[in-house]
């Protein structure tokens, strides 16, 4: 025989008490990333852009005036 309690009319009330708390953390969860982490991460991005921006632009100025005088 089995040492473990059958199942009862309990259990099925059980995991959906589970299963509300699943849900209830995975709602949190999904606030918290749409409240404090896709601002910092949309603010590091554009960041991030606006000095490549800068590198690149300096990029194209040192090839433009080391390509010399341009034929005219």
């Amino acid at each position: 025989m089995s040492s473990y309690p059958p199942p009862g009319p309990g259990l099925g009330a059980q995991i959906e008490d589970v299963i509300a708390r699943i849900q209830f953390e995975v709602k949190q969860a999904a606030q918290y990333v749409n409240d404090a982490v896709v601002p910092q991460v949309r603010s590091e991005s554009v960041s991030a852009l606006r000095s490549l921006s800068e590198t690149l632009k300096g990029l194209a100025d040192k090839m433009d005036t080391s390509a010399g005088p341009k034929a005219g």
